[in-house]
Formats: C-alpha cells, structure tokens, sequence
C-alpha cells in the first residue's frame, strides 16, 4: 500500500475538504477527537496494520510523560527517562536498523569465514523516525521540567499523529503546541491563509521539484563511464533543487494544513541555498531537525573538554543525522562529510570565509553542500565517488552538448524558476510593494493594493491549477522524505 499523499487527487479533493468541513460543523469539544480519527483513519490507509507500531509510540511516549512528572527522586527521573528514551530508539531500530545491522553482520562473518544469517525483510514505517523524535523530544522536556506531562491521552495521541506533520514533519515539539491541543483561533482568515501556503507548497512538490526530479532520474542512472562535468554537474543542480522543492514544498503544505485547523507550526526553511558557510546552511535547512539534534544531543553529550571535545560533538551529532535520514552507509558518509565541514569551519574557515567577497562564499557553500547531495542521492559509493571526480574533471564541448540535451523547455523553466525561488526575490519584491504603496496617496494605495491583490490570486489560482493538470497527467511521485 502507498500512504495517501498531500498531492493525491484522494486527498485534495476528498480527504482534506471532508476533515475541513466536518472540523468546522462538529461542536469545538469534539475536534480533537475527528482530527485524532482523521489522522489515525489516514495513517492506516497507507500503513494499515502498521498503525500499530504509531499507537505503542503514543502508548510508550504518553505513560513516560506521566511517570516523569509524579517521579520526585531524581534518580528515579533518570531511570525513567532512559527508559523511555530506550523504549522509542528500540522500536525505531526494529524496524528501521534491523537489517541493516543483519547486512553487516553477515559482512564480518563472510570475512569470518562463517556461516551468514538471514536478512530479515522489515517493512519500514511511513514517519516512524518523525514522531519518534517527537516523542523523545517530549519525554526530555517532561523530565528537565520543561513542560507539564498532557494528562489526556487523547490530546497527546493528537499532539505526536496530527496528519499534517505526521508522515514527514515538520518535528513540531510538544510545547510547541501544547496550548493549541486545549484552545485555538481558528476562523475564515486561517482557512485562507492556510490555503494559500498549502497552494505553494503544491506547486514547489509538483511543479518544480517533479519537474526536476525528471532530469535528475535520467542523467542518476547513467552508467558511471558516461558522466562529464556539464553533465554531472547539471544531474547534482537537479538534485539539489528537487530535494529542496520535495521537501520545503511539503512543509509548507504541512504548515498549511495545520494553520487551517487553527494549529502554528514551525517554519522549517529558510533560503538554505542562499549560506556563506555550512554553519549557516544547517540554520536555515530542516530547521526543526537541525535545533534538535542541538538541543537533545549535542548539549547534552557535554560542551567541556575544549575544542576536541566540541569537534568529536559535531563529528558524532552529523554521524547520527546521516543515520536518522537512512540505514545506509551512504547517508552516513554524507553526516561524516558534514561534520568534517563543520569542523574546518570552527577551527577558522569561517573567519576566513567573512573576509571573503560574497560571491566566493556562496561558491564555497554551494559548492560543498552540491557535493553533499551526491552522497544523500547515490546509493553505490564507489559510483558516488566516481560521480564527484566526474564534477570537477572530464569538460568537453561534446560533454555540454550532451548535458544541454536533458534540458528540455519544460525542464529549463522548472530550473531558472527554481533558482529564483531559492532566493528571496519574493519577499523582496513585496516588500518593495509595500513601500511604495506607503508612499502613494490613500486613494492611490488602495486602488494599487486592489491590483497586486488580485494578481497574487491570479498567480496563485495559475499555481493550483497547472499543479492539478501535473498531477492528473503523472504517476504516483511520493515526496523524498517519506522513506526518512
């Protein structure tokens, strides 16, 4: 079975308008139970039995939350905690690291000259590493004393299956949205401001990183002898704009989602290809990742010790980051190599960097973020090395020539819109707007705002409906995240 995408004709045009009118019909007493339902009825959809693996979460996460705010000892607090936290990595592992560890394994005991185990075929939750860390996150909070333990088990099952972040995030934190589970505004203008973010992160997911993502198949699954510069370049460009699309496209649906219902998620970007440095890059891409890998692992494994021991943090926080992304060791060379980077900028890279003019930052940013995504994207290591050597060698004409081939119309304008979105031109040019609307005369002001009113919807209105007519005319493409 495949989980029901925020992208799937079933969703936008049954599942979503029949939660959002029965939402806002039911008494308000009644509408965290028919979003726990919906969140849970669309959940098994995709998953079906696996739903139960969701609820244990809930189960195990909820009873730690209670047991650390009535413990008083602090020794039992910490025992508490260890369990819990013990509990959601065991049941992360069962299904995520287990054959995983069994392919190693049977690694060593080739080498061993013993008899292999059998691999085990594990079907991997939709979402499990999401709420996973949600629940952590919780029960971390509960016994620093952060927040109060949620005494319903209703809210709190809620709180960790609410759908909008369910099957890929945002990692929305429990006192995030601890008040909202109880009261929350929720009216025609977050409907409509709801809409519209949910109407751009449709077209980013289908219009430019679906697009993209065409290029990026094709020119991926060449043969290692057939990539050059032009063309490796081009296929990694693709790539990076697809995943940043994919994946920002989804958050903005799942924060527009959610502010339909009266619920303020995190925003989870913030122009990530716009860094100087990898420092800046991991502060504006996948923000609520980033802040709690901070906040719940590298705090915690000590800052004293000196540098080294600051280094040997980074080194392990990215280790573990590429392993949370996949239980592959391709996604674990690319936390490595993320760590490596962050590292050489501590250690004065950066200082270097600020004297630098900003185009050469940028280039360096882009250019060691690019180089990441091979290792993200390419399972085979030696092929991903050889994919690097081909991005900074082999150019020729003819190899130009071959790369200018992917670039069909469709492709072309998918990337030059995708370059632009990935800076802050909008925002720019709005502000600009607003400037000069303030200084017209009110009569003047108000026919101006009329006009950039409805040439927003206009722009909005050409967004949904040529994402609807991708749709209609694709095949099932889920979002990259989903397998996370």
């Amino acid at each position: 079975m495949n989980p029901l995408l925020f992208t799937d004709p079933a969703f936008l045009f049954l599942f979503a308008p029949a939660v959002l009118g029965a939402y806002y019909l039911v008494p308000a007493k009644f509408r965290n139970t028919l979003l726990l339902g919906a969140s849970l009825f669309l959940y098994t959809w995709g998953e079906g039995p696996y739903v139960a693996v969701l609820l244990i979460s809930i189960a195990i996460n909820y009873a730690g939350g209670l047991a650390l705010c009535r413990a008083t000892a602090p020794s039992s607090k910490k025992i508490l905690l260890a369990a819990g936290v013990v509990l959601n990595l065991l049941l992360l592992a069962r299904f995520k690291y287990l054959g995983f560890l069994a392919q190693n394994y049977n690694v060593i005991l080739m080498h061993l000259h013993l008899r292999t185990m059998l691999v085990p075929s594990v079907h991997l939750p939709v979402g499990i590493s999401f709420y996973t860390f949600m629940g952590i996150s919780y029960l971390i909070d509960a016994y620093r004393s952060d927040v109060e333990a949620e005494p319903s088990f209703l809210r709190f099952g809620l709180y960790l299956s609410l759908f909008p972040h369910l099957i890929a995030g945002p990692i929305v934190r429990y006192c995030d949205i601890a008040k909202q589970l109880y009261v929350r505004q929720s009216g025609l203008d977050d409907v409509a401001s709801g809409i519209r973010r949910f109407i751009v992160g449709l077209g980013k997911k289908v219009l430019i990183g679906n697009t993209v993502g065409l290029a990026t198949d094709q020119i991926m699954g060449l043969p290692g002898a057939q990539f050059t510069a032009p063309v490796a370049l081009l296929g990694i460009a693709c790539y990076g704009l697809q995943i940043y699309y994919d994946f920002s496209g989804y958050s903005d649906m799942a924060i527009g989602l959610a502010r339909m219902f009266g619920f303020r998620f995190p925003e989870n970007f913030n122009y990530p290809y716009v860094s100087r440095s990898l420092t800046e890059f991991w502060k504006r891409w996948h923000i609520t990742l980033s802040t709690w890998l901070r906040d719940y692992l590298f705090f915690p494994l000590g800052v004293r010790g000196g540098r080294g021991r600051l280094f040997l943090n980074v080194l392990i926080v990215f280790t573990l980051c590429g392993l949370w992304h996949g239980a592959s060791w391709h996604f674990v060379v690319w936390g490595v190599f993320q760590g490596v980077f962050l590292v050489l900028e501590r250690l004065g890279l950066l200082k270097l960097l600020d004297r630098l003019s900003h185009p050469l930052g940028h280039a360096y940013a882009l250019a060691v973020i690019f180089t990441g995504w091979v290792f993200f994207r390419v399972e085979n290591l030696p092929l991903a090395f050889e994919y690097i050597g081909s991005m900074y060698g082999k150019w020729s004409y003819s190899g130009v020539q071959a790369a200018l081939a992917y670039l069909t119309p469709e492709i072309t304008i998918a990337v030059v819109v995708g370059i632009l979105g990935s800076m802050p031109v909008v925002p720019a040019v709005n502000r600009w707007i607003s400037k000069e609307i303030d200084r017209l005369r009110p009569s003047a002001a108000t026919c101006v705002e009329a006009v950039t009113g409805m040439i927003r919807v206009g722009v909005q209105a050409t967004v949904l409906f040529g994402s609807l007519a991708w749709i209609a005319a694709s095949t099932y493409r889920p979002f990259i995240y989903f397998r996370f």
